[in-house]
C-alpha cells in the first residue's frame, strides 16, 4: 500500500511511540511505502532539525536517509487553487494526486477536514493502524 504521511505524524513516529511509530516500523518492514515529493521531504528535515536539538539521543539523519531511499519520490501536479485551509497542506494533497496515493495519514486538522476529496481517503494515525495494519 502507497501511502502520502503528513510531516505531524513522521516526526512523532521518529520521536515517540503510538501509531505514528508503528506506521513507520510497517513501512520499515515493507508493509507500506511512503509516497513523498522534494517539498515534503524538504518539510520533514526542517521539521526534524528543530526537534532533534531537543532530543540529541535520536539519530534523525539516519532516519531521513533511509525515508529519502525508500520513498518514492515523485513531481507533484501544480494546483489550481488553494485546496487546504493552510495552505501548506496543500503539498499532501498535490503528492497523493500526482502519485494516485488513496490515503494521506495525518494528524492536521486542516487535512483531516478534506478527507475523500478527490477520492483521497486522509484518516489519522491510529484509524490507519486500525484499518490497515491489523
Amino acid at each position: 500500500m502507497r501511502i502520502v504521511l503528513d510531516t505531524n505524524v513522521l516526526i512523532s513516529g521518529i520521536f515517540f511511540t503510538g501509531s505514528p511509530y508503528e506506521i513507520l516500523k510497517a513501512w520499515k518492514e515493507k508493509h507500506i511505502q511512503f509516497v513523498i515529493t522534494a517539498e515534503i521531504f524538504d518539510e520533514y528535515v526542517r521539521v526534524a532539525e528543530i526537534l532533534s536539538n531537543k532530543y540529541a539521543t535520536v539519530n534523525i539523519s539516519k532516519v531521513l536517509d533511509l525515508i529519502a531511499i525508500h520513498s518514492e519520490i515523485i513531481q507533484p501536479v501544480v494546483l489550481p487553487t488553494q485546496i487546504c485551509e493552510d495552505k501548506d497542506d496543500d503539498k499532501f494533497i498535490a503528492c497523493a494526486l500526482s502519485g494516485e496515493v488513496d490515503v494521506i495519514v495525518s494528524g492536521d486538522k486542516h487535512l483531516l477536514r478534506l478527507n475523500g476529496f478527490k477520492g483521497i481517503e486522509i484518516i489519522k494515525p491510529k484509524s490507519f493502524c486500525v484499518k490497515y495494519l491489523s
